[in-house]
């Protein structure tokens, strides 16, 4: 009978620990379930909505100001368009774009290229890509601004959000904000602020004086700078002006940049206006007050990184003396 009652009391706790044991089992593949599990958002673009699982780590963008969102907040892509200039990559972001694949041009995505890099998310714009959006959306979620403007701002927000990056965005707009509060109250303490500042750009076969609605226009207008009455209008830009309108290019101070394709059209057409009698009689070139400066920072890469270091240039010219 102590036999019998010995081996029931041996049973009894085993059955106790195959039990206990299978709990733990149960509880720590609950748990592993939960700390595995992503969080799906949802992002409204200028083409529907995106469904994306978790953070995205392999991001492929089509647009040149989108590249330079991505790397503000620390994202390196898997794949980018090529710049507009540059091989590939302008030269204020290739030390940060080693290692990504060109995958076109904003104008012409290969879509093949993009597919084979398998990423989690693609991030493009409707104005260039619209036509191939079905395509790319077959191959991962895939967010598209409306437009490309000047102010790139408007973008950033969206790009942010798709990254599941808004609280990292916030900051570096944040940090961009204060950065031109700081230079304008500068500028302002020096008195340059009321100087007039008129912007023209050479292009092969144009030539264009820049408006308040471009790229620099947005960013001078932050600042508080003044404009030319010519210059002083709520739209991107004047194009193909002659010497006729030589007089639309008169201010305080006048910044030109030269969108230079590597066949020196640009660049001729540059120096046929530069010293031509009409503009050099101008009273900003005789009294000196004519810089030239980078077409990439000052137009054409359109993005936070360009925006600082147009920033960094506006410091320079008046406030290093």
């Amino acid at each position: 009978m102590k036999k019998f009652s010995l081996l029931f009391l041996m049973m009894s706790v085993a059955a106790l620990i195959l039990a206990a044991c299978g709990g733990s089992s149960d509880e720590e593949t609950a748990d592993s379930g939960e700390e595995t599990a992503e969080e799906t958002y949802t992002v409204e673009h200028a083409m529907g909505t995106a469904e994306i699982e978790g953070t995205p780590e392999k991001v492929v963008i089509l647009t040149n100001e989108g590249t330079e969102a991505l790397l503000s907040m620390d994202v390196t892509p898997v794949g980018a368009v090529q710049s507009w200039t540059g091989d590939p990559w302008y030269d204020h972001i290739s030390d940060q774009m080693d290692g990504v694949e060109v995958v076109g041009t904003e104008s012409e995505v290969n879509v093949e290229a993009i597919a084979a890099l398998d990423p989690d998310l693609i991030i493009g714009t409707k104005l260039r890509q619209e036509a191939v959006y079905e395509q790319l959306e077959a191959i991962a979620p895939t967010v598209m601004s409306e437009t490309l403007k000047g102010d790139w701002q408007e973008n950033f927000e969206l790009y942010a959000e798709a990254l599941n990056k808004s609280d990292e965005g916030e900051q570096v707009m944040a940090d961009f904000e204060s950065r031109v509060d700081e230079l304008s109250g500068q500028l302002e303490e020096g008195g340059h602020l009321e100087k007039e500042i008129s912007m023209v750009r050479f292009l092969a076969g144009d030539t264009r004086i820049y408006h308040k609605d471009s790229f620099s226009g947005i960013i001078l207008d932050q600042l508080g700078f003044a404009r030319p009455p010519e210059q002083d209008v709520d739209d991107f830009s004047e194009n193909g002006v002659t010497k006729e309108r030589v007089e639309a290019m008169e201010g305080d101070v006048l910044f030109y940049f030269t969108y230079e394709t590597g066949d020196g059209e640009a660049n001729q057409n540059a120096e046929d206006w530069l010293n031509d009698p009409l503009f050099q009689n101008l009273e900003v070139v005789q009294q000196g007050n004519i810089h030239e400066v980078s077409d990439t920072i000052w137009n054409t890469a359109g993005g936070v990184l360009a925006a600082n270091a147009m920033l960094d240039d506006i410091e320079e010219y008046f406030l290093s003396e």
